[in-house]
């Protein structure tokens, strides 16, 4: 079913190297702490930041169902996937070169990123329907968790190492080679992470997948969401994936209110960095031992702590403290979100299931994003974090209360 012995260890491999590269490339050209501390050395508004943090969903809410309806046509899932990952990062790497023949006109340098990292988005839209597929695809249940957990934790180690050049680069290179540089060298990580894929070994379907046009494909939207489970799934999901889009607000936040320095803002992509090693080890443990449905739970109830957090402290370090708490959770949840695909969606069904969950999740973050970015200037940073925890306990009640008993009947109708 996943292929031979000797395959499956070799996509194993390649799987644990996607994750060493992976997370010090993101530690790099990070959304949620380098691009946003670029952007306010450019006077980007607070708008324009949430624009920037709002690409990855609105892009993929519009891509999802062309590359949803790709997948499910393809021959080869490693091939179509790593040429979309080669092409998108070449695409950005053009952008990287040319930051110093716009740099001068600030104004001007924010829309050119904003144009590129858009581009560069409209990519991200491939990344779980293909993704999610290779990995269901190729590796058997029990091998899903710890080695790739461990592949994220030794890259989130390269990951710290990365933040710790960050405010080296920063103070040591003029602005905007210090910016250049650091895109480069995240650009670079992300060329080998796309290579990767290419070099997969893939068998052929044990059940085909359905093929769809795009048309075909967002028919079927409706019909997967009478899939009660499913249904539940998305609604659990979504309040979750609200909360890990909101946190570049974090980063804003300490820059606004706590005048934070380069040397903080690359503690801050430390410690989410720390946090995603500490989630990848433990996590993926637990994965292999007792199922994603408790990394779900585990990860509502350190988003609602992070809330807390955040909301009643004026101290700059119990921040720090609720920022990596807050990416622990997002870990949880990163870890898990394709392995809960897996125990609702039908056979053959995968690239319309995932493309359903990540088309809503992202549509209502990034709904939440924009809309919420005016109302912070004018009101207060306070309704971040009351946003937060309350997207937090919302997930954990329909986790706890409905979704659990809808796997269990569904568990039982299988058997």
């Amino acid at each position: 079913m996943f292929g031979s012995q000797k395959n499956i260890k070799h996509n194993l491999r390649l799987f644990f190297i996607d994750g060493i590269v992976f997370m010090p490339a993101m530690t790099l050209i990070s959304i949620i702490t380098v691009i946003p501390y670029f952007l306010e050395q450019l006077s980007a508004s607070t708008f324009q930041i949430a624009m920037a943090a709002s690409m990855a969903m609105v892009c993929t809410f519009i891509t999802q169902p062309l590359f949803g309806s790709l997948a499910s046509r393809v021959g080869s899932l490693r091939k179509t996937f790593g040429g979309l990952l080669l092409t998108q990062r070449t695409i950005f790497l053009v952008f990287v070169l040319s930051i110093p023949l716009f740099a001068s006109n600030s104004a001007v340098m924010v829309w050119i990123f904003l144009a590129f990292w858009g581009i560069f988005n409209i990519f991200v839209g491939s990344y779980n329907v293909f993704y999610t597929s290779l990995l269901l695809k190729l590796l058997p249940p029990e091998k899903r968790g710890a080695t790739r957990g461990m592949g994220f934790a030794i890259g989130s180690g390269l990951g710290v190492a990365m933040a710790a050049l960050i405010p080296i680069i920063l103070s040591r290179v003029v602005f905007p080679y210090n910016f250049m540089l650091i895109f480069f060298i995240g650009t670079f990580f992300l060329m080998i992470n796309g290579t990767l894929f290419l070099l997969m070994r893939e068998h052929d379907d044990v059940e085909p997948r359905e093929p769809m046009g795009i048309v075909q494909y967002i028919k079927g939207f409706r019909l997967a969401i009478m899939d009660k489970p499913f249904r539940i799934l998305i609604l659990t999901s979504t309040f979750l994936v609200v909360t890990i889009s909101l946190l570049p607000f974090y980063t804003v936040y300490a820059i606004r209110v706590f005048s934070v320095t380069e040397s903080e803002v690359a503690t801050l992509a430390a410690l989410a960095v720390i946090a995603n090693a500490t989630g990848f080890i433990i996590f993926g443990f637990l994965i292999d031992r007792r199922g994603p449905f408790l990394m779900l739970i585990i990860s509502a109830c350190l988003t609602i702590f992070a809330g807390i957090l955040a909301l009643v402290t004026n101290s700059l370090i119990l921040l720090f403290a609720a920022w990596f708490i807050a990416n622990f959770g997002a870990t949880s949840y990163n870890m898990v979100a394709s392995l809960m695909l897996g125990e609702v969606t039908p056979s053959g069904k995968l690239p319309l299931y995932v493309g359903v969950l990540t088309t809503i999740s992202l549509a209502v973050s990034s709904a939440v994003l924009l809309l919420l970015a005016p109302a912070l200037e004018s009101i207060s940073f306070s309704l971040l974090f009351l946003t937060v925890l309350a997207c937090g306990a919302a997930s954990l009640l329909i986790s706890l209360l409905i979704l659990r008993k809808q796997l269990k009947l569904r568990q039982i109708d299988e058997n």
